[in-house]
């Protein structure tokens, strides 16, 4: 969980959240105008919560109190509210005595809606809030009889310390970002999206406003789909000039209809959809699909109306698909649902399938029904005005008729969210995802290294890397993958055995897997002889496995047998050239058989197969207990098969840990603030350079060279004196990214006369950029690398490792990762890189120390973190020897934090 601030001033959140029950609520900083909301509230209250909040009766609150509230809003007091159609349902709030590093925090909820997760989502809020302003803990007093209190507190994982005292029980808690806070908070989202979900996926009833009589136009069509699909609930059209709709009574108007409709599909025209969504939030409808284009994706305009429909829906309790999508699917016979206006109903199987483009999701729907794919929910998202692949990632998590996932994605929403999902999702069920979008029209302007390496393009690597994704570039290749991980085992390694009947064919499917980093191992002497008593004379028994042209499908049959029962090999490519001796049908028999009579580990072993030329008749594979794959050529059955490889070897890895890490985020924060000259709540940018960056990582516990800011020839001769010869001595200044370019850099400098000349000829030489100049002992030998970070608005925080020095970009040779790191990201990224030998020891050096690298990368990322206004990052050089690293030159940019910076790992809708 990160930081949280206003929209405004930068204090509080100003998001939608979702509850414990699906349901959408506004959660904000509290106003100068709420004063009426909260006397409202506290006058709703029972008796027993007032007790549980005030220790006492109080049938009113004062005007002082209300005022305090309201009118106290800094980085020592902040209050959060949450509500729903103008009313306040729940105050949260946190108080400090300026400069200390603990607050004490108290909550009130309307009686109505406990049980619904609003203080554990306020607690959220508040305290990212609070690390954003240095405060490390929370303290709390609470009646020991107010278990819904201490049940928030046990669980929000933040580690509670209780102490209790005659009736009453002390709270401490360490409000840091841990592993299991962050965890717990996830396992919140995750209850509260499936609830939210299910509206939409698992609908009891229908409404389909704008359900029109003239077949071909969309909102009959949907009705008609929904009909023939066989939905198991009542359908209500909703059209004011018609009495009935393909033979189903229709309703005039949204107020007409009965309460409790789980789901209203809406096909209107785009005026008039505002209007229809605060009908059906007006009559408690569960949940929404609009259709309608007209939205973001014609412009500002049309994004403004979009947003105020979402807003619309939230305020009233409900999720929306679309707008401009294709609508919703879902085949489970319970509830047998066709909300698109697709010709077809998919085959009922066990893929989730969301895709951001409508049109290219009937395609991709045509596509799946050709290869005899079957799905078990489709969502087309459209503009992703509220629900995104995160929620739907969710929902198909807990999903027990989902076991694959696919993705076709335009943007990631809130990266950060994806991260965090994907990678827990991973683990049991795959994710593929086509990215669109892979080439950039233009390039960003580098103000440091990081920010020049850290391309879009990496970081969606990153991305799927970190999360276990499987990333393709085509739609076909997305279901060549999803073939294979949806009827196949995943596979155990990456020791594959190739199998044909023409020499030519299977060389190709060897280079294939060399290619896609599988390997082809030699098989023992054992399993060779085996093979070479039941093949005929000139077959090859090494791998790749040239049974030749007058193999019988009983000798397929045979080698594979062999093959899945040696333990020699992972997974298995057959490849048939069909001879005229042998007929497709009969060696997909063979095979179907095979996969049949797997027992033990054998049955664990996937098996794709590549028939070439004419395939008729070879219907027997998909009539196996594990459907076989089949493809044209052997590269794509490698290609497919060489990504389920790799989702296996992620799967494999532990899934790493969030450290806990000794930082000074407030010390940090101080240093930088006061290097700027800016006071509190001062957002301009702004350039750390020099000692005062060093000094800004030396809050983190990242080592740093000695330092000495100068800004005279002899304020360096003396700080050269005062440091001992010889020195380094390097020009400062923001606007010197490339300080060699500028000949701003001069090392061994022995004397105090030799440190005058050096700085006197650089002032001359660069002139107004240079602003001053830093005196440093001379760095030790070792290798030169490169730490640094840069916000990206699609993807977040990318920490950055790889050589360094002035050669950094030109090397190109760096690892990207998205924060937050855990210790293996951060060990993947320094054992990454292509000169990773160098740091282990590299034609007899002396390996450096490692392990002082990764902490160094960890506590970058961590500063990143904890200091959102950090917008870049370059510790560059950072000297690797076997006694540790030291960071030797550092620059940081501080900028204005962006609202959805401030808000983008706290639970809230995305």
């Amino acid at each position: 969980m990160a930081e949280a601030a206003a929209v405004g001033h930068g204090l509080g959140s100003d998001v939608d959240v979702l509850l414990r029950d699906g349901s959408t609520a506004h959660l904000r900083e509290i106003r100068a105008d709420d004063g009426p909301g909260i006397l409202a509230l506290h006058a709703r209250l029972s008796q027993t919560s007032i007790r549980m909040r005030f220790f006492t009766s109080r049938p009113t609150l004062s005007d002082e109190e209300v005022h305090r509230l309201i009118e106290h809003r800094d980085p020592d007091h902040l209050a959060l509210v949450v509500e729903r159609r103008g009313a306040l349902l729940a105050v949260a709030q946190y108080d400090r005595e300026p400069g200390q590093d603990e607050a004490e925090v108290a909550f009130v909820v309307d009686d109505a809606h406990q049980g619904l997760g609003l203080a554990t989502l306020a607690l959220e809020h508040l305290a990212a809030i609070a690390r954003r302003h240095g405060i490390r803990r929370f303290v709390a007093v609470t009646l020991g009889e107010n278990r819904a209190m201490i049940e928030v507190f046990g669980h929000a994982g933040f580690a509670p310390r209780m102490t209790h005292t005659e009736g009453e029980v002390h709270v401490v808690l360490d409000i840091e970002p841990s592993t299991a806070a962050m965890g717990a908070a996830d396992e919140r989202d995750r209850s509260s999206v499936v609830s939210s979900m299910a509206r939409l996926l698992e609908p009891s009833s229908i409404a389909v406003v704008g359900a029109g009589r003239q077949p071909g136009k969309i909102g009959h069509e949907i009705l008609v789909n929904l009909l023939e699909s066989g939905f198991q609930g009542p359908l209500y059209p909703v059209n004011p000039s018609a009495r009935s709709v393909a033979g189903v009574p229709c309703w005039p108007s949204v107020d007409a209809l009965p309460l409790g409709v789980d789901l209203a599909v809406v096909a209107v025209p785009a005026e008039e959809v505002p209007a229809v969504v605060a009908a059906c939030g007006a009559k408690g409808v569960g949940g929404l699909v609009v259709l309608s284009a007209g939205f973001a994706e014609i412009g500002p305009e049309g994004a403004a109306v979009q947003a105020e429909i979402v807003r619309t829906a939230h305020a009233n309790g409900m999720r929306l698909v679309g707008p401009n999508c294709f609508g919703i699917i879902n085949t489970d016979p319970k509830v047998s649902m066709n909300a698109t206006f697709s010709a077809d109903l998919p085959i009922r199987g066990t893929i989730g399938f969301a895709s951001q483009s409508g049109g290219l999701g009937v395609a991709m729907l045509a596509e799946a029904a050709a290869r005899g794919i079957g799905v078990s929910s489709f969502v087309s998202t459209g503009n992703k005005g509220d629900v995104s692949g995160n929620d739907l990632i969710t929902w198909w998590e807990q999903d027990d008729a989902t076991n694959v996932i696919l993705l076709y994605l335009e943007s990631f929403g809130n990266p950060t969210k994806f991260h965090r999902i994907a990678r827990r999702v991973g683990r049991t069920k795959p994710i593929v995802a086509v990215k669109a979008g892979r080439s950039s029209a233009g390039t960003r302007a580098a103000s440091s290294h990081t920010a020049a390496m850290a391309s879009p393009d990496r970081a969606v690597e990153a991305l799927c890397h970190q999360t276990g994704v499987v990333r393709v570039d085509t739609i076909e290749e997305l279901f060549d993958v999803a073939q294979v991980l949806s009827q196949q085992p995943v596979p155990a390694g990456s020791r594959v055995g190739v199998v044909s009947n023409a020499g030519g064919p299977g060389i190709l499917g060897a280079d294939a897997c060399v290619a896609q980093g599988l390997a082809v191992p030699a098989l023992s002497t054992s399993v060779r002889q085996a093979l070479a008593t039941l093949l005929p004379r000139g077959a090859g028994v090494a791998n790749p496995i040239d049974l030749i042209a007058s193999a019988t499908a009983e000798q397929y049959r045979a080698t594979i047998d062999i093959l899945v029962e040696s333990g020699e090999i992972d997974a298995l490519v057959v490849i048939f050239t069909a001879p005229l001796v042998t007929t497709p049908a009969s060696v997909a028999g063979a095979l179907r058989d095979a996969v049949d009579a797997a027992r033990g580990p054998g049955a664990a072993i996937p098996l794709v197969a590549a028939f070439l030329g004419p395939a008729e008749g070879i219907e027997a594979l998909q009539e196996a207990s594990r459907p076989v794959p089949c493809f044209a050529y052997p590269e794509t059955a490698v290609r497919a098969l060489a990504a389920a490889v790799r989702y296996g070897a992620w799967r494999s890895r532990p899934p790493g840990r969030i450290p806990l890490l000794d930082t000074a985020p407030n010390e940090a924060r101080r240093l930088a603030a006061q290097a700027l000259g800016r006071g509190a709540g001062d957002e301009r940018a702004g350039w750390l350079t020099g000692a005062v960056a060093l000094e800004v990582l030396g809050a983190y516990g990242i080592p740093t060279v000695a330092t000495r800011a100068v800004s005279s020839a002899e304020e360096a001769a003396a700080a050269a004196e005062t440091l001992g010869f010889p020195v380094a001595l390097k020009a400062d200044g923001p606007a010197l990214v490339h300080k060699t370019e500028y000949g701003g850099v001069r090392l061994g400098l022995s004397g105090p006369a030799e440190v005058r000349a050096a700085f006197d000829a650089m002032a001359l030489a660069i002139g107004d950029k240079m602003t001053g100049a830093v005196v440093q002992p001379v760095a030790p030998g070792g290798v030169e690398t490169i730490v640094g970070f840069a916000r990206d608005p699609s993807f977040g925080t990318l920490v950055l490792f790889g050589l360094g020095g002035s050669a950094a970009e030109l090397l190109g040779d760096h690892v990207v990762r998205i924060a937050p790191l855990s210790d293996l990201d951060a060990d993947d990224m320094v054992h990454g890189i292509r000169g990773a030998p160098l740091l282990t020891g590299y034609r007899g050096s002396e390996p450096v120390d490692v392990a002082g690298l990764i902490q160094v990368v960890l506590r970058l990322g961590r500063l990143a973190e904890d200091l959102p206004e950090l917008a870049e990052a370059d510790c560059n050089p950072v000297i690797a020897t076997p006694e540790g690293p030291v960071v030797v030159d550092a620059r940081l940019r501080v900028a204005p934090v962006l609202p959805a910076e401030r808000i983008d790992d706290v639970r809230h809708l995305g």
